[in-house]
């Protein structure tokens, strides 16, 4: 009977081995479907699903035998995997946008809308291997407001806040001690690219202490962005104590005067971000304007 899954095994490897020789458009999709398939007869060869876990030696015995006759890269761990990857994904169809590596960084996660949020980032945002490991070492996911989960779930229209993370990972590349709020700000111009990942998809840098004149006075606007999906203008201020309720009168006021004098018809209503040290309760919940979100950074 085992000899009897062995052979299918071995047989469904030998296919894809000639496939991804002679067939390179098509390698991908036969190497998902090819460990899936083993993944299956893995499992049943153990006995079906519940016994999975003691079918260690089983695996053992059929990855020498591979190694052998095969090639050395079929390893106890190597079909492990499959194994994983078909009880990880028997209920969510794999998509062939995703190579076999990318599977791989997933096999970790249990929670399937986790899973779900992370193929649909790495099909949108064409993330590498080496991108993905990233965003799932960085929780990403788990930093994600509950509303925006749920929206994930349900699958419903986004906004332009739903996937700035909270808090924000700023990297603190050159190991600066004391972080007032130009320093701050200077962790982020030396690493803009990150810091508009933390914010989800479509942000560009427009200028930092964006000068502006209310009244007789000028004003500088910590991080002026522009958001290409949603069209609008983006408000950053950053603050390095707790948040306070008069950070929220001036950055409406920043708010109010791109509306003003920056925003063409086309552009939809300016949004605030005030990201601050540490976030503030009372001060949030008394906070009328929709317009405004509010992040706590963490230096990284």
């Amino acid at each position: 009977m085992q000899d009897k899954y062995y052979n299918k095994i071995k047989t469904l490897l030998i296919d894809n081995e000639i496939i991804k020789k002679v067939k390179n458009y098509s390698i991908n999709r036969n190497d998902l479907e090819t460990y899936y398939s083993i993944g299956k007869l893995l499992i049943e060869a153990q006995g079906g699903e519940s016994r999975a876990k003691y079918g260690d030696n089983l695996i053992k015995e059929y990855s020498k035998k591979l190694q052998i006759e095969i090639g050395k890269k079929y390893t106890y761990t190597y079909l492990s995997r499959m194994r994983q990857f078909y009880l990880l994904f028997q209920n969510v169809a794999p998509v062939a946008q995703l190579s076999w590596s990318h599977y791989q960084e997933m096999l970790s996660l249990k929670d399937i809308n986790k899973i779900n949020y992370y193929i649909d980032i790495s099909i949108k945002q064409n993330l590498s291997k080496r991108e993905l490991r990233e965003r799932i070492k960085n929780k990403e996911y788990e930093r994600l407001d509950e509303k925006t989960k749920n929206k994930v779930i349900k699958q419903e229209e986004f906004n332009v806040s739903d996937f700035i993370k909270n808090p924000i990972f700023i990297r603190n590349i050159n190991k600066y001690e004391d972080i007032n709020e130009k320093a701050l700000q200077q962790l982020i111009m030396e690493n803009i690219s990150s810091f508009l990942k933390e914010l989800g998809s479509g942000f560009c840098f427009i200028e930092n202490e964006y000068k502006i004149k209310l009244d007789h006075t000028y004003n500088y606007i910590d991080l002026l962005l522009y958001n290409y999906i949603y069209r609008c203008f983006i408000v950053i201020e950053l603050k390095v104590t707790e948040l306070k309720k008069e950070h929220i009168g001036q950055i409406q006021a920043y708010m109010n005067y791109i509306d003003k004098n920056i925003k063409t018809i086309d552009d939809n209503k300016t949004i605030g971000i005030i990201i601050s040290k540490r976030n503030n309760r009372f001060v949030i919940e008394y906070c009328s304007d929709s317009r405004i979100s509010f992040r706590e950074y963490m230096i990284i």
